[in-house]
C-alpha cells in the first residue's frame, strides 16, 4: 500500500495593500489637519448661532471684525484697517526678543553642558530664577526699561531663553563620548571639538529648543505688550478686553497663532535642511 508524502502547503501570500490614491495624494495631509478646526468651528457656530444675546460672538461676527480690523469699510472705528501695523508690531517685538534669547543663551548652554567649572557657576543660579513666571518680571522690566516696546522685547526675551537654553544643555550632555575619542584620534584640538562634535551633534535638541522658544515668544508677546505701548496684538487683545470687544479679542487671538504657526513652520523648514543627515531630524 502507497503511502502518499505528507505535504505542507505554505499559507498563500498575503497581497499587498493597495494604497488609495487619497493616502498617495498630496493634499492628505492638509485634508487631515483641517478636520479638527471645520468640527470646533461648527460646533461654535452651533453653540453661538441663534442666541438672542451671548457673551462669546458667533463665527461669522468674528470673521465680519476680522475682515475690517484687516481692511476696514465696515465700522470705520479705532481698529478698523490696523491688523498689519499690529502684525508688524508684534513680529518685531517677539523675533528681537526671541534672537536676543539665542545670541546667550546658545553659547550659555554649549559651554554649561560642555565645561565643568561654567555649569556650577551658572547651573545654580539659572534654576532658580527659571520657575519665576514672566509676569512676574512685567513691573520690574518697566521700572529697568520704561514704558515701551524695550520691556516687551525683554519679557519675551525671557520666556524664550530658557526652552532654547535648557535644550542646548541637554543636547550637549548627550553627545556620545566615544565622538570626542574619535575626534581626538584624528587630530582635533579640544577647542575645535566645540564647532566639529559638540555643536552638530547636538543640533537636533537645540532645534526642539528654538522652536519652544519660539512658541514661548509668541505666548509671552500679550504680556509684553502689556508694558504701555499703543500698537501690537498683545495691545489690541488687551484694549478690545476693557471696551467688552470679544469679537476682536478673539481676532487677536487668531492671528497671533497663524503667525506662531507660520514661525513654527519656518523653524521645521531650516531644520530640515541643516539635519537632513540625521535620523532623527524634525
Amino acid at each position: 500500500m502507497s503511502i502518499a508524502a505528507d505535504r505542507t502547503i505554505p499559507p498563500a501570500a498575503a497581497a499587498p495593500r493597495r494604497q488609495s490614491a487619497f493616502e498617495g495624494s498630496r493634499l492628505r495631509e492638509p485634508v487631515l489637519a483641517l478636520i479638527l478646526p471645520l468640527l470646533l468651528l461648527a460646533a461654535w457656530h452651533l453653540a453661538t448661532t441663534g442666541e438672542g444675546y451671548s457673551l462669546i460672538p458667533s463665527p461669522s461676527a468674528v470673521a465680519i471684525a476680522f475682515y475690517d480690523l484687516a481692511v476696514g469699510g465696515v465700522r470705520n472705528d479705532f481698529f478698523s484697517g490696523t491688523l498689519l501695523n499690529h502684525v508688524i508690531a508684534s513680529v518685531s517685538r517677539v523675533y528681537g526678543g526671541f534672537f536676543l534669547a539665542v545670541i546667550v543663551a546658545l553659547p550659555l548652554g554649549l559651554m554649561i553642558g560642555r565645561i565643568a567649572t561654567v555649569r556650577q557657576m551658572f547651573d545654580p543660579m539659572l534654576q532658580i530664577l527659571r520657575p519665576i513666571p514672566v509676569t512676574a518680571w512685567l513691573p520690574l522690566a518697566m521700572i529697568i526699561f520704561g514704558i515701551g516696546p524695550t520691556s516687551a522685547i525683554f519679557l519675551v526675551f525671557l520666556g524664550a531663553f530658557y526652552p532654547v537654553l535648557i535644550n542646548t544643555v541637554f543636547g550637549v550632555r548627550s553627545v556620545e563620548p566615544r565622538l570626542f575619542e574619535a575626534a581626538s584620534m584624528l587630530g582635533c584640538t579640544p577647542s575645535a571639538q566645540f564647532t566639529k562634535v559638540v555643536l552638530p551633534a547636538a543640533l537636533p535638541a537645540i532645534f526642539t529648543g528654538l522652536r519652544l522658544g519660539l512658541g514661548f515668544a509668541w505666548m509671552i508677546i500679550v504680556i509684553g505688550e502689556m508694558t504701555g505701548v499703543s500698537v501690537g496684538l498683545g495691545a489690541i487683545i488687551m484694549e478690545a478686553r476693557q471696551l467688552s470687544r470679544t469679537e476682536i479679542v478673539i481676532c487677536g487671538m487668531i492671528a497671533i497663532g497663524v503667525a506662531g504657526f507660520i514661525s513654527d513652520r519656518i523653524i521645521l523648514m531650516i531644520g530640515r535642511k541643516l539635519l537632513s543627515w540625521s535620523p532623527n531630524h524634525v
